[in-house]
């Protein structure tokens, strides 16, 4: 239904990870674990949607500036959202280095056409909020429009869906255009390509939560005769992952306190598949304050982690007597909408609205907007569409334990403060910028 040219370019000439996934499925913490290669719970103010970056965490791209990269980004939507002004005081750059108007005027005003460069082709698609009816009105079929199973089947919500497919064709177009580029100064075949999204779409139980909805990507990498073309590749990789495989192709030192782990070797393996299964089949991600928009007086978020491999999702719910898409009360923090945690739009507005109807549009309610248990498990084989809890069946018992020791172990591994103790409330005390 939807059309990406350019993404299908990049992964058919490339390589296609169909387990990618984001460290926390929220701008801020997403972007800042891409930036640092680190997991975002170790970053502090960092962890959180419109907060800050300490300055004790440095950028890989400004490693590679010290290299010698000359390094780039549009002015539209890269870091942040957040205030930064103590880490580029700190610094002395914005961490995703000097904005330009357009990939053109970064190539035509800069030395790239010589030196390495990197450069950040960062847009605002597909945030919301959308023009309604763009999708219909550009010739979509709405009745095409493929829904997740946790959603409505409404024309209403599909014709929503089909807006925010417009505004990813629009973002294919100009990865389009900057791939022209690439061609016309003969850079193409010497230039790692990545493409992907920083969470998933802008819709409920989508961004913000824990779900493939919420935390997995599109991935696709292409990097001229460096790289086998046409290869699907199973591996799990995180954001954090990222920044230590770019050093590692850059051949820049990568810091010891990187805790994401390059996938250089199967980037640069022949083998589709499963590359490296010993240390690459499963993934751990995990979310704190999005907004605030919990009931008054909190400041909490919804903490929570995830462990996830080829057959079993679980998640952990750290405080279940919180919101997962904001208090059901119009007097939040925010004071603005009930469910204030999950992004507007006409999808929202009509679960809400119609949730007393029937018993499909309450399910839909309960999945996006309810309280949640303590443990969530699912399976992947049976439910793939993760609306099916199967934490308290008793046939399930062995493999709930066995997936909540892996993810403790995880995050004891990697340094969450949640793995030594699950009541941490450091997150809660960190600035919020926004509205």
């Amino acid at each position: 239904m939807v059309k990406t040219p350019n993404f299908d370019r990049v992964a058919t000439e490339g390589v296609l990870f169909n387990h990618a996934f984001v460290s926390s499925p929220s701008c801020t913490p997403s972007r800042n674990a891409f930036i640092t290669g680190k997991y975002f719970w170790g970053l502090g103010s960092g962890a959180n949607l419109w907060s800050t970056l300490p300055e004790k965490h440095q950028s890989f791209i400004h490693l590679l500036a010290d290299d010698g990269y000359v390094t780039g980004r549009t002015v539209a939507k890269t870091w942040g959202p957040g205030n930064l002004d103590n880490w580029m005081a700190h610094h002395g750059a914005h961490p995703s280095g000097k904005a330009y108007k357009t990939f053109d005027q970064f190539l035509d005003s800069t030395d790239a056409k010589q030196k390495p460069f990197f450069f950040w082709l960062g847009t605002a698609d597909p945030h919301r909020p959308y023009e309604k009816g763009t999708g219909a009105k550009s010739g979509m079929d709405i009745s095409k429009v493929h829904l997740f199973e946790h959603y409505p089947k409404s024309d209403v919500v599909r014709s929503d869906v089909a807006d925010y497919y417009f505004e990813v064709q629009r973002w294919d177009r100009l990865v389009g255009s900057a791939i022209a580029q690439l061609e016309k100064h003969g850079l193409l075949e010497n230039t790692i390509i990545i493409i992907t999204g920083d969470h998933g779409m802008p819709f409920p139980r989508g961004k913000g939560n824990l779900y493939d909805s919420g935390v997995r990507v599109p991935f696709a990498i292409r990097w001229g005769r460096e790289v086998k073309s046409g290869r699907i590749v199973e591996d799990y990789i995180s954001f954090a992952d990222i920044a230590p495989t770019l050093l590692e192709t850059a051949a820049v030192k990568i810091p010891n306190d990187m805790n994401g782990k390059s996938f250089a070797a199967v980037l640069k393996s022949e083998k589709s598949g499963f590359v490296d299964p010993e240390n690459r089949s499963d993934i751990v991600f995990g979310r704190e304050r999005h907004t605030i928009a919990q009931d008054k007086p909190s400041r909490s978020g919804y903490p929570s982690r995830g462990y996830r491999n080829s057959d079993f999702l679980y998640i952990r719910n750290y405080q279940p007597e919180l919101w997962p898409a904001g208090t059901d009360k119009r007097d939040s923090n925010r004071k603005l909408t009930p469910f204030s945690d999950c992004d507007g739009g006409p999808t929202k507005n009509f679960i809400v609205t119609n949730k007393d109807k029937n018993d499909e549009l309450l399910r839909t309610f309960q999945l996006a907007f309810a309280k949640r248990p303590a443990e969530e498990l699912y399976d992947l084989k049976k439910d793939p569409g993760q609306v099916n809890n199967i934490a308290n069946d008793k046939a399930y018992a062995k493999v709930l334990k066995t997936m909540k020791d892996k993810l403790q172990r995880r995050l004891t591994v990697l340094n969450d403060p949640r793995a030594k103790n699950p009541d941490y409330d450091g997150f809660y005390q960190y600035p919020y910028f926004g509205e």
